[in-house]
């Protein structure tokens, strides 16, 4: 059972009783969050707004069933990570519906997007173009648990008993295990543009 003193929780649970302010405060809270997660799943700013709008309707539709079991985010994320896989599937049976999409390093995706996940990267590090697109493209080519481990881990505040339960109840050792080797990947694709670097280094 989860902290009911969590003022994650505390919000929710006053939203399971009908509170708009504390659903609209829990948006202004996550909905960043949420959307840079999706985005870096389908690498589609305008779809991941739509889903995470969804995620928090579902959130809204569904508050009189919530129960506290596990940390807010926990519950959160993992709603945030099958709606993005969903989307990911659906596309793959209907590749037709995505002929026209931007491209993922096109230059009309706003930057503060990217920003948000390469703030891990020392300031002195030249963030340039190139930069950016070599850390989107090293981030979209990993398998799918260590893209969503990675970015769940720099997100910060999600620890790896919450990874664990969004990624579908794995060990904390396979966790660990997943991260090293997307940690590793990176390090080693990124390694010609960057000096150092700490990809959820805990």
């Amino acid at each position: 059972m989860a902290d009911n003193n969590d003022p994650d929780i505390a919000l929710m649970m006053r939203v399971k009783e009908g509170d708009l302010s504390a659903y609209e405060a829990l948006i202004d809270k996550f909905k960043q969050p949420v959307m840079n997660l999706v985005y870096r799943l389908i690498h589609d700013l305008d779809e991941a707004e739509d889903i995470a709008q969804n995620v928090f309707i579902q959130i809204w539709k569904t508050r009189d069933r919530y129960e506290p079991n596990s940390k807010f985010t926990t519950w959160l994320f993992t709603i945030a990570r099958n709606m993005g896989l969903n989307e990911i599937r659906r596309r793959a049976r209907h590749p037709a519906d995505s002929l026209d999409e931007p491209h993922p390093e096109s230059d009309n995706q706003p930057r503060h997007v990217v920003e948000d996940f390469t703030s891990p990267i020392p300031a002195e590090a030249a963030l340039s173009d190139e930069l950016h697109a070599r850390v989107e493209e090293a981030i979209r080519d990993l398998p799918e648990k260590q893209r969503i481990a990675l970015l769940l881990c720099r997100e910060g505040g999600v620890t790896y008993e919450e990874i664990a339960e969004i990624l579908g109840g794995i060990s904390l050792t396979a966790v660990k295990s997943i991260i090293f080797r997307g940690r590793a990947v990176l390090k080693t694709r990124l390694k010609p543009y960057l000096n150092s670097g700490d990809w959820c280094k805990k």
